[in-house]
């Protein structure tokens, strides 16, 4: 009895704090319609748009936990470009060889970049969110961070709806309001999306449409054909000159000071770069062109970008990279999570069906895990752990 009674207060206290927020969050909806109606949006679409709607408050809490700037830079890149999805590329260029063709003929980007950002994003178009959209900005533009940028995207999304382009039903994604199988946001689909081969501009069905809707944005930002996004570098020992995306330099400059391809070769003369050290400059390094910031444009984060250009390398056939992370507890693959998350399973905890995705549930069984067997307690997915949980 004496637990009940701060249980039913914690419960109270919750309940009343919440009520202001849903005032908030009413209010917000009422000006948001106002808002709609004089950009011309339909009073029909309004209404279906609006009608009854409620925040997401799971949507704020993922506002704070963005892992291209959390994780580890070796932890993000092992985990998006891995053998399995290299392969499950490979099949869906394949699978989508005409639209690729299309796009690249069209705007002159890589195919393997093109297919990089589809897997990426989307993994090719299996994994795409099921957020609705209008709830999910509505949400942000009324309680979360960066409130008026996401009140834009959702007027973006409404004529989205209201000019047909696709229905609302159809208009789910990632919590922050992308969507479709390369992920754009709804002002970026009014501004960028372009026709595949049939005409379309449906980027949630029709991977040809989506595919070249992201060679038309790349073409926009700046994308020069036939220029490599960079390459892994080898430095002198000792380095300790200029580095960083923007700190571009010709390659004759670079190669005064002693930095070669990672196999030794020259560099060649393809354009100026910046040096980038992801890990500092013990760990992999990299000359990266202007292209490179045409893939950072996409998503302002360097993890991203260097794990999207790795993957188009590797679906090229490249070997990845080279230098190991100046780490000793590399992150995993997605089969080694799958297996980490199984093995979990089995000691009794509650990690929900073993994907490959870390979310909640696994983290704190990992940082459980880690406490009893003595590891660093921080819920994070690494070799240490896999290894402990063999044993």
């Amino acid at each position: 009895m004496n637990r009940f009674v701060p249980l039913c207060l914690a419960a109270l206290s919750a309940v009343v704090a919440s009520a202001p927020a849903r005032a908030d969050f009413s209010s917000c909806v009422g000006s948001l319609k106002a808002e709609a109606a004089r950009a011309g949006i339909s009073s029909a679409t309004i209404d279906q748009a609006f009608n009854g709607l409620k925040p997401d408050q799971k949507v704020l809490d993922l506002q704070q936990v963005q892992p291209e700037f959390k994780t580890p830079i070796w932890d993000y890149v092992d985990g998006l470009v891995d053998e399995e999805r290299v392969a499950d590329g490979k099949a869906a260029m394949a699978r989508e060889a005409r639209a690729l063709a299309h796009a690249e003929q069209t705007y002159g980007v890589s195919r393997y970049m093109l297919a990089a950002i589809w897997g990426v994003e989307s993994n090719f178009g299996t994994e795409m969110g099921s957020r609705p959209l209008v709830q999910s900005l509505s949400t942000l533009a009324c309680l979360g961070e960066r409130a008026s940028y996401f009140r834009s995207e959702l007027m973006a999304a409404l004529k989205i709806i209201d000019r047909g382009d696709i229905p609302a039903g159809k208009l789910a994604g990632s919590w922050a309001g992308a969507f479709g199988q390369t992920q754009f946001m709804p002002s970026s689909y009014l501004r960028l999306a372009a026709p595949g081969m049939d005409g379309g501009r449906d980027i949630v069905d029709s991977a040809d449409d989506a595919l070249s809707s992201t060679a038309h944005y790349f073409v926009k930002g700046g994308w020069r054909s036939g220029v490599p996004w960079g390459f892994e570098v080898k430095l002198p020992a000792g380095y300790s000159g200029p580095s960083g995306r923007k700190a571009r330099q010709p390659m004759s400059v670079w190669a005064g000071r002693g930095i070669t391809r990672i196999d030794g070769r020259p560099l060649g003369g393809e354009s100026e770069a910046g040096l980038l050290l992801p890990a500092g400059k013990d760990g992999p390094a990299f000359l990266v062109t202007r292209n490179f910031d045409v893939v950072y444009s996409y998503n302002a984060a360097e993890s991203y970008s260097l794990a999207a250009c790795i993957l188009a390398d590797r679906l090229a056939g490249g070997p990845g990279i080279q230098t190991p992370w100046p780490t000793d507890d590399p992150g995993l693959s997605r089969v080694e999570r799958r297996e980490l998350q199984a093995l979990l399973v089995r000691r009794g905890y509650d990690v929900g069906n073993p994907d490959g995705a870390i979310g909640a549930k696994t983290k704190q069984a990992i940082a459980d895990f880690q406490g009893k067997v003595g590891l660093p307690v921080n819920g994070r997915a690494s070799v240490k752990v896999l290894q402990a949980l063999r044993q």
